[in-house]
């Protein structure tokens, strides 16, 4: 069993794991790789705009239409993240992806969003020999991911929702609510109150469009 189906069956492995020479090799390379095109894109200059979507179109899996990046960005290979349509993403997007990471369409990343899939066990002897696991993260459609958010392995985000900056999401937060905290409890629910109000007190209607 290779690293990926072990990844895939939630079993730990360790980067020694590798059947052949050449499949670590692959994997090393791959890890590499996505280094390389992390730093190209972090050190164009900024009016290079379409320079950084064809490195952003290399970097990840797949890619939709309509996505911005403001770099810097850090990832662990970029081909095991998919993105879907109509995704921001703002400075200093981290993302461990070891292992798969999807992100919807519509999405927004604030700053310094760290996402991982990768996660180690507790106790310091397992620990100090290499074992380690990976699950799935999954932000579906048109969430919204608050500035300085981390999420761990295994969490999807639901349709619509929003989590607070700073957060910690631990665990799966269903569609349509705001979630804050750590670790991220659901705070409320989005509702029709906030096609009214952008913000508090402040309404749609006194603001000129």
């Amino acid at each position: 069993m290779n690293i990926q189906q072990r990844m895939a069956s939630k079993q730990l492995f360790t980067d020694h794991d590798a059947n052949y020479p050449e499949e670590a090799a692959e994997l090393a390379h791959a890890r590499q790789r996505g280094k390389a095109l992390c730093y190209e894109i972090n050190n164009l200059h900024p009016d290079d705009v379409e320079m950084r979507k064809i490195l952003m179109k290399q970097l990840f899996g797949s890619m939709g239409e309509n996505v911005w990046l403001e770099p810097p960005i850090r990832m662990s290979y970029g081909t095991n993240t998919s993105v879907g349509d109509n995704v921001y993403i703002n400075f200093n997007l981290t993302v461990v992806d070891d292992y798969k990471v999807t992100i919807g369409n519509d999405v927004m990343f604030g700053p310094n969003v760290t996402i991982a899939v990768t996660n180690h066990p507790v106790h310091p002897q397992r620990r100090k020999e290499g074992a380690m696991f990976a699950l799935p993260v999954v932000i579906e459609d048109g969430a919204w991911i608050g500035s300085g958010a981390i999420i761990l392995p295994g969490v999807t985000i639901g349709k619509g929702s929003v989590i607070g900056a700073g957060s910690v999401v631990t665990k799966d937060i269903p569609a349509n609510v705001i979630a804050v905290g750590n670790p991220c409890r659901v705070l409320r629910e989005i509702t029709d109150h906030d096609q009214e109000f952008y913000y508090k007190d402040m309404r749609f209607d006194q603001v000129e469009w």
